[in-house]
């Protein structure tokens, strides 16, 4: 019957409060910041999305949304947010490219 009760910690959604988390992006755009953080959930890493208004006193320069990991998992999901970041049409430019085939 213990291992009941280790499944359900194990299926918690987050990451646990006393490990250490890291910041591996942050946006001013929530849309951006849900697609990163479903990039991560589809990677298994875990990950905490935060109103960066609540973490001032941490990062005072920020506003927007982040994303925090567990300190261990930090490089891969800077790696598939990197990936992402490189796709085409996953910045701004490629939506003009698009008004402008429209166009012609």
């Amino acid at each position: 019957m213990a291992e009941q009760p280790n499944a359900t910690v194990e299926e918690r959604l987050g990451p646990n409060p006393n490990e250490k988390l890291v910041k591996v992006f942050d946006s001013e755009q929530e849309s951006e910041a849900m697609v990163v953080k479903g990039l991560l959930d589809s990677a298994s890493i875990e990950n905490d999305l935060a109103s960066a208004s609540l973490l001032q006193d941490a990062f005072p320069s920020m506003g927007g949304m982040i994303i925090l990991v567990r300190e261990e998992d930090a490089a891969k999901a800077r790696s598939l947010i990197a990936e992402y970041r490189q796709q085409p049409g996953s910045d701004d430019g490629g939506d003009e490219v698009d008004d402008d085939e429209t166009k012609g």
